[in-house]
């Protein structure tokens, strides 16, 4: 039987203990717009107390729900996954839900600011709509006459062509940080022609050239200047121009 800890020998267990980490000072500012009462956007600073596993999120979750309740912005699953915070953070595109305090220089205060390109309705929130009106224009459904008795099959060489572009969720991440999107509105975006990549590289569907058809157009894939921010803002870790430059091809080839 194991004899119990004498007062000396527990003391040092306890000081051999890692010390609890403390929490910190952090500064954010936050671009804030309300179209009832302000003409124009300003900026707005916040101080929070945070630990270095917290994430960006966290830390606007604190100043809504313990300094400011005014504070709009959307956010849902918190876990990477739903694609509902993607916000400018220090000028770059990124999920606020995995942005950790950690991976920032807290020496300086940190800039949020809603994404760029689509119309702003209120402080980190702008409209989706243009957005997903360009998702749905590129038929991001499988399309297919074939009525088989079971599931369709795919051989893992097909299934991996396409493998890649299966990951968006539709943050608009990628397509915000394109500066042709950000001139011409009517640009289809790049998320718009990831997902129709996933459908035109499917052995399974049957109307590639529908959708290759589409991205032919003036605002479609030949709008894209392969500058890599989209590459670069993905969270998922698509490679989001290399597919772009793979619907080009395709599009030149007349077929996937």
């Amino acid at each position: 039987m194991t004899e119990p800890a004498t007062a000396p020998e527990a003391n040092a267990v306890q000081n051999d203990a890692p010390e609890a980490e403390k929490p910190f000072k952090v500064e954010v500012v936050i671009r804030r717009y309300n179209a009832e009462t302000d003409s124009e956007p300003y900026w707005q600073s916040y101080t929070v107390d945070m630990y270095s596993t917290n994430r960006i999120l966290d830390a606007l979750h604190q100043i809504k729900w313990e300094q400011d309740s005014t504070l709009a912005f959307r956010r849902s699953c918190a876990h990477g996954i739903c694609g509902s915070d993607a916000m400018r953070i220090n000028g770059r595109n990124r999920l606020a839900c995995k942005t950790l305090i950690k991976d920032l220089d807290i020496t300086k205060p940190v800039y949020v600011e809603a994404i760029k390109g689509l119309p702003l309705e209120r402080d980190l929130i702008v409209d989706m709509d243009p957005f997903f009106e360009a998702y749905k224009e590129v038929q991001p459904f499988l399309q297919a006459t074939d009525k088989p008795e079971k599931e369709r099959i795919q051989s893992i060489a097909d299934r991996a062509i396409f493998d890649d572009t299966t990951k968006c969720i539709l943050c608009a991440a990628c397509t915000t940080s394109c500066p042709v999107f950000w001139t011409d509105g009517q640009y289809f975006g790049p998320a718009a022609i990831v997902n129709a990549h996933r459908f035109i590289f499917d052995s399974r569907d049957e109307e590639a050239s529908t959708r290759l058809d589409i991205l032919n157009d003036k605002e479609g894939v030949w709008r894209c200047r392969t500058t890599f921010n989209c590459s670069e803002a993905c969270p998922r870790g698509i490679e989001v121009t290399k597919a772009i430059a793979e619907v080009k091809q395709a599009v030149l080839r007349g077929r996937r």
